[in-house]
């Protein structure tokens, strides 16, 4: 059984409906669920969940809008399920605090999974068997099991995703990944090959660390192959 509680914001009470018994089904039996954004930030406000699903045509208030305001009480997970498919909503909704992006029509069992991810990678990250969740290069401090960001002794505030591609890249140093196995590796999928999420969090995770986007020094791209973390270190100067 499993014990995160999840809350489902969208208009549609079918889909809502479906989206409950499918996820009961495998055992969530924490689910709540709201159709206005107004109902969904008062639940928020009130409440702790594990994951959010977000759908961005709501009644009284766009689920871009809703986020951001979300964003402000709480780094849960939030996963945006919508029709709106360009790759402008995609970045929007990533850009704002967005974790992952699912198009409708989707395959109900794709949420479900992509769900699962989330909650074992979030699972694991606050095991106090994990080791490696520190780390401190002196420019800037990590602290995986405390979920915290600070950049010369100042802290900054990150969405769950960017942290866990943080940690990633921290586990990882002077090693070079595709934005395709970056994408398997944190996001857990890879069947769409979704390299826009991946630019889109790294250019977030540049400007939270001061690297400069243009000619980064932390997490830098090889153009034609893929990105490469090189940790800082007590010297390191942002340009």
């Amino acid at each position: 059984m499993e014990s995160a509680k999840i809350l489902i914001i969208d208009d549609e009470i079918g889909l809502l409906k479906l989206l409950e018994i499918t996820l009961r089904k495998e055992n969530f039996v924490n689910i709540e669920t709201a159709s206005t954004g107004k109902d969904a930030l008062r639940l928020v406000q009130e409440k702790e969940y594990g994951i959010i699903l977000l759908d961005i045509m709501l009644p009284d208030i766009s689920g871009f809008e809703l986020c951001t305001e979300i964003r402000k009480n709480t780094n849960t997970p939030i996963i945006f399920i919508s029709a709106r498919s360009t790759d402008f909503d995609k970045l929007t909704g990533l850009g704002i605090g967005g974790d992952d992006y699912i198009t409708k029509p989707f395959n109900i069992l794709e949420v479900v999974a992509r769900i699962k991810v989330i909650l074992r990678r979030q699972k694991m990250y606050e095991s106090p068997k994990q080791k490696n969740n520190l780390y401190n290069y002196g420019y800037f401090m990590l602290n995986m099991e405390s979920a915290i960001l600070t950049v010369k002794n100042q802290l900054v505030e990150c969405t769950a995703k960017e942290l866990e591609l943080l940690h990633f890249f921290c586990k990882n140093p002077n090693r070079i990944f595709t934005t395709a196995q970056i994408y398997e590796l944190v996001w857990g999928n890879d069947v769409f090959g979704e390299e826009k999420t991946v630019t889109i969090h790294i250019s977030k995770l540049r400007k939270k660390l001061g690297d400069d986007t243009r000619k980064p020094k932390i997490i830098i791209n090889l153009r034609g192959i893929g990105y490469k973390f090189i940790p800082p270190n007590e010297e390191f100067i942002c340009e």
